[in-house]
């Protein structure tokens, strides 16, 4: 079902998507449908946004929060409650204001005095690099290696037939294209804050593998998994075989599907 809202935003903008050679633009119409759909996402719970939520989105908008920011923020609060669960489940958009706002504020503070430092001499940046675990140079290129991947697999899967999965994964690759242009544009590049963007953006795709997956395929997966961990079970707590479990069978589904890995981690 199609919220009011987000009807509203089909009819009225559908004419600034655009499509070009294998990736989103991330234009008016995908700054809201993007935010509502990871809203959706983390919440697991289908629920439409209020006209107050989208009226939240549009001054987000009007504030020039860039979206991967809002993501973020988005991200990091649901974070933040699921650490602590409570008994009330999040209801709206609302309750990510606050984090989304705190990040967009960092996020400038950041920036300040970006474009003077890009013209100064050498050492001024090796000093901005002795604060990153690898150099700027080299979490750019994991960054476009990634991005690269995520096209390469599109068009591949786009030539046998364009499906929701396709369109996750051209939503990702421009996505992960304003992170690397805001972290390579960055005075003060936060690799923990880069961290937390490229985390969401692989739990947006990995929801998308599991749904794409057919029973069958999942099946095979979880026997060969479970019989991995057989000889280690009964030496590992529940929650630990469990969330071992769920690492492992989702690990083959990326790489059935050529997914290729964003963290940091992994560079």
């Amino acid at each position: 079902m199609i919220s009011p809202g987000r009807l509203i935003f089909n009819i009225e903008l559908s004419r600034h998507w655009t499509l070009d050679f294998g990736h989103w633009t991330l234009n008016h119409f995908n700054y809201f449908t993007e935010i509502e759909d990871a809203f959706i996402r983390r919440r697991a719970k289908h629920l439409l946004l209020s006209p107050m939520d989208w009226a939240l989105i549009e001054s987000w908008k009007e504030m020039s929060v860039p979206l991967h920011v809002a993501l973020r923020g988005i991200e990091k609060a649901f974070d933040s409650w699921e650490s602590k669960p409570r008994k009330r489940t999040i209801k709206s958009l609302l309750y990510c204001q606050e984090e989304v706002e705190a990040q967009f504020a960092e996020w400038r503070a950041a920036r300040v005095g970006a474009a003077d430092e890009a013209g100064e001499h050498e050492e001024s940046g090796a000093q901005s690099n002795e604060a990153l675990p690898f150099s700027r140079a080299a979490i750019l290129d994991h960054l476009q290696r990634g991005r690269t991947s995520l096209l390469a697999v599109c068009s591949m899967r786009r030539k046998a037939g364009a499906d929701d999965f396709t369109d996750t994964l051209e939503r990702a690759a421009a996505l992960l294209a304003e992170v690397e242009e805001d972290f390579a544009a960055s005075a003060s590049p936060d690799t923990q804050k880069l961290e937390q963007s490229l985390s969401g953006l692989e739990r947006m795709i990995s929801d998308a593998v599991r749904a794409v997956a057919g029973s069958e395929q999942i099946a095979k997966i979880e026997g060969e998994v479970k019989e991995q961990l057989g000889p280690y079970r009964k030496h590992m707590e529940p929650a630990v075989y469990q969330q071992t479990f769920a690492n492992l069978l989702l690990k083959r589904l990326r790489e059935q599907f050529g997914i290729p890995r964003l963290s940091l981690f992994y560079l």
